[in-house]
């Protein structure tokens, strides 16, 4: 009778590599088994399957990734335990948008590993988040979050909507300072634009509330130089090495 073999075994058998060699070729996407590609180390393999490795395969550390996503309107943000997945869910191919040199490197499993969502936005937001396994990100954007500023079109209805003065009381900071001032002007008719220093969760909407205004929908449009621009709902891509926000 015919035996699989776990794909790790395989591979250090057949390429004369160590057992920690082979599983590190295989998480890194370098491993294929009759043509397609497989990152999980424990997979089966039948005799007769052509397990290949890539001539530019490596043991070297693969350099942490981060994804710029437009979030849809619905996805939950909450910083539970499986949350993460339905974000990951959403970064395949089939939703990638390719952005410089390196906006259309290869999907790896191996990205999705201690991979966070830094910039969460409301559960019926929608817009630009990131997702990082990079700490040097995660500072910025979380550390030094009082130091970036992002931007956001706001749907609005109430009375105040037709008041042009409005706009005062929605750009000032409230008493104690807890809240820190914002760009805020009218984009059109019931949509202001709101730029702020990474705002409290909730607080554009306590500040339209505050003004006689209801939000109906908000949608993040920036985060520090980093625009939504390009990116549908559903849609990512990776961050290139250029790019600072």
């Amino acid at each position: 009778m015919n035996e699989t073999v776990r794909l790790a075994k395989q591979v250090a058998d057949q390429f004369a590599c160590s057992r920690a060699q082979a599983e590190r070729y295989i998480e890194c996407g370098w491993v294929s088994v009759d043509g397609r590609v497989v990152e999980q180390p424990g997979e089966r393999v039948q005799p007769g399957q052509v397990v290949a490795l890539s001539d530019e395969a490596t043991t070297a550390d693969i350099p942490p990734a981060t994804f710029l996503l437009n979030k849809p309107e619905g996805l939950t943000t909450r910083l539970d335990d499986g949350v993460i997945d339905a974000y990951i869910a959403l970064l395949v191919a089939a939703n990638q948008v390719a952005h410089g040199p390196e906006g259309a490197a290869a999907i790896r499993r191996i990205h999705f590993k201690r991979l966070e969502l830094v910039t969460p936005l409301e559960t019926g937001a929608s817009g630009l988040v990131v997702l990082t396994q990079d700490f040097r990100i995660k500072r910025k954007l979380v550390t030094d979050a009082s130091e970036i500023e992002h931007e956001y079109v706001v749907s609005v209805t109430g009375d105040a909507a037709a008041d042009r003065d409005v706009i005062t009381q929605l750009a000032r900071s409230s008493s104690g300072d807890r809240k820190a001032q914002a760009k805020v002007s009218w984009q059109s008719e019931g949509q202001l634009r709101f730029a702020l220093k990474t705002p409290e969760k909730g607080e554009i909407a306590e500040r339209c509330e505050a003004a006689g205004l209801t939000v109906t929908g908000m949608r993040r449009l920036r985060i520090g130089r980093l625009p939504l621009a390009g990116l549908a709902p559903g849609q990512w891509r990776y961050l290139a090495g250029f790019e600072r926000f």
